[in-house]
């Protein structure tokens, strides 16, 4: 029989790649890893670890190699600078590998194991990056994607054996969108502003049912429009501000399209919708509006240690047989950040507290959530230390290594 949790980490595992709105045009060599782990329920377990490689100019001058990988599970794009001349990009994406489909039934925050299955998916990608605005200081940049997507579906240790799973079926995605300005694939951006709406049309080649008795639909065509706005600002003192407001609704949307809101990690999908306390996705939604604030304040000199405070709240029109009795849901938290010089390594540790989440002994749910980044290309750049002599307090090998992550 196959765990729980390893299913639910493996999927998230294969979700995370940081969205690409446009070709990144700095060098970067990240590794992300998030644990988020509920104290209320045994729902499914929120965790990514993926290394994202950015690197300009190769394999020669006016291509960029993106690259985002997981254990199971890769997204990679080459990106060709100049290809609509000085008007825009263009890029050409490959992606798939195991669970990035699977899928977990959550209902009035209960997790059904027995209606919850593993998905598995390859994708092959056309995307066009007109720059609208060649000569703002804030770029403006459209994104045209075209990509065809296969899925396919086979049962956990867990699922009942007379709960049918989805069809197998190819999908084409179409993806149009405005942004402005944007946010890079940190932990913890010192500055960033974003605003950009999003239109995505999704049309399988095939329809069905499944569940129990097939009482659920896979709709053939399906229509998600969203919007963003996000700021993050460090102050001269470190203290950060970060605030975000989205909205999103949907036609046609079935249980595997619908928006999922929920979790306290950054990035365990392109457009994550982060509400703390509640298990990750477990608000399936046909329509949202969400809104998320945190205030970060450093707690010494050096700013290597800080404390934060963040809230958010959501509503929700919920998706076809998900529903709950209030679409209000708000989550809040502190968490506590270290950071080591020159930002190397940085570690966030966060409680969040689901203000209204569904329990079985009523409302409220506790979670923790660990998340780490470590910076290869500032590693890299870190000037190497002599081995230090033997140590009473410290073993040599880990005086060393403290010294090269900067502490």
């Amino acid at each position: 029989m196959q765990k729980p949790l390893l299913i639910a980490g493996w999927a998230l595992l294969a979700a995370a790649a940081p969205v690409a709105a446009q070709i990144d045009p700095y060098r970067r060599q990240l590794v992300q890893a998030g644990y988020d782990q509920s104290w209320s329920g045994p729902g499914p377990t929120e965790a990514y670890l993926f290394y994202y490689f950015n690197l300009p100019r190769f394999p020669r001058r006016g291509l960029t190699m993106r690259l985002a990988a997981a254990p199971v599970y890769m997204d990679a794009e080459l990106g060709v600078k100049g290809a609509l001349g000085r008007r825009g990009d263009a890029g050409i994406g490959l992606a798939g590998g195991g669970f990035a489909d699977s899928y977990a039934e959550i209902r009035g925050g209960h997790y059904f194991r027995e209606e919850s299955f593993i998905g598995h998916s390859g994708a092959l990608s056309l995307a066009l990056y007109p720059r609208l605005d060649p000569d703002w200081r804030m770029p403006l940049h459209g994104v045209l994607r075209l990509s065809r997507r296969l899925a396919v579906y086979e049962r956990r240790g867990e699922t009942a054996p007379d709960f049918s799973l989805p069809p197998d079926h190819g999908e084409t995605r179409l993806r149009s969108g405005l942004r402005l300005g944007g946010s890079p694939p940190l932990l913890q951006p010192r500055r960033a502003l974003e605003l950009s709406v999003w239109h995505e049309a999704l049309l399988r080649d095939r329809e069905g049912t499944y569940g129990f008795s097939q009482d659920r639909r896979l709709r053939r065509f399906v229509q998600l429009l969203w919007t963003r706005a996000a700021i993050s600002w460090t102050l001269e003192r470190g203290s950060r501000l970060k605030a975000s407001a989205g909205t999103g609704l949907s036609r046609l949307a079935d249980r595997l399209s619908a928006f999922r809101v929920g979790g306290m990690l950054p990035f365990t999908s392109e457009s994550p919708l982060d509400l703390p306390g509640y298990y990750g996705g477990e608000l399936s939604a046909r329509r949202y509006a969400l809104f998320n604030v945190s205030w970060q304040r450093p707690l010494d000199a050096r700013r290597r240690w800080s404390a934060r405070v963040f809230a958010a709240a959501a509503n929700v029109t919920f998706a076809e047989g998900l529903g709950q009795p209030k679409p209000w849901n708000s989550g809040l938290g502190t968490g506590l950040s270290l950071a080591s010089s020159r930002r190397i390594l940085l570690v966030d540790l966060d409680y969040g507290y689901g203000v209204d989440a569904r329990r079985s002994g009523g409302r409220g749910a506790h979670a923790v959530g660990l998340m780490l980044q470590l910076d290869v290309e500032a590693w890299k750049r870190m000037p190497s230390p002599r081995r230090p002599g033997p140590s009473p307090s410290r073993p040599e090998g880990l005086e060393w290594m403290l010294h090269r992550l900067g502490f």
